[in-house]
């Protein structure tokens, strides 16, 4: 009698590709379906404090893209040895410790932006965004994912601060990155020279939360599945 060995196949599935469909999810829909701002409604206090000019806006969006993006993937890496009792505690240490990276670098290499942004860059740590993402995506996925989750969470948010820092800046000063854009208002230059003033009230912080009110508006008007039933 012949004897019949069964070999057991293993069958292994395929790696999913580093920028699938469901990963490429991760970096566009906070862009606009899911941003941060105007869907979920956090991180409304700095697009308050620091968007009445643009520079400051697009180095506090760069500085959350790196601490959120780096603090995803630490996260990750410890979710399988960190105690559930202290997660909030070390969740703390890591954002803090990326937090003050940031803040030595933009003192080293760009003092005076660092002066102008003063407390804000410290404020980081409270963003509810970057603890929000840690807890609901970093703890239960991998590196990879929370890499991407964390870059597109900070890169949806830090677009809607450069848009409302965009508009508040040339309305309110005629200026994009401190330059001239409209004209002299002092020389009456540019469309000062046919009666243009500058609007004093988007400098002032409550217009932020009405141009953020605005973006909301235009944003669910063209996306009537973001319309909640009442």
């Amino acid at each position: 009698m012949a004897e019949v060995t069964e070999e057991k196949v293993k069958v292994t599935e395929p790696k999913e590709p580093l920028f699938s469909k469901k990963n490429k999810k991760l970096l566009i829909d906070p862009l606009a379906d899911n941003n941060p701002i105007t869907i979920q409604v956090l991180g409304i206090c700095s697009a308050l404090a620091i968007t009445a000019q643009l520079k400051p806006s697009i180095v506090m969006a760069i500085s959350v893209i790196f601490v959120l993006g780096i603090g995803n993937v630490v996260i990750s890496l410890m979710r399988n040895i960190i105690p559930s009792k202290i997660r909030i505690i070390v969740q703390l240490v890591v954002v803090a410790a990326l937090v003050i990276v940031v803040d030595q670098v933009l003192k080293a290499f760009a003092y005076t932006l660092s002066k102008e942004l003063s407390v804000f860059i410290g404020l980081i740590i409270t963003n509810c965004i970057i603890m929000g993402r840690f807890e609901a995506f970093a703890l239960a996925n991998g590196p990879w994912k929370s890499f991407l989750d964390g870059v597109g969470n900070a890169a949806g948010y830090g677009l809607l601060l450069v848009i409302v820092a965009f508009f508040r800046e040339l309305l309110g000063s005629g200026t994009l990155f401190g330059i001239k854009v409209l004209g002299d208002p002092i020389e009456k230059t540019g469309l000062y020279a046919i009666g243009y003033e500058n609007n004093g009230f988007m400098v002032l912080a409550p217009m932020a939360l009405i141009t953020v009110g605005i973006l909301i508006w235009i944003q669910r008007s063209r996306n009537k599945a973001l319309i909640e039933d009442h």
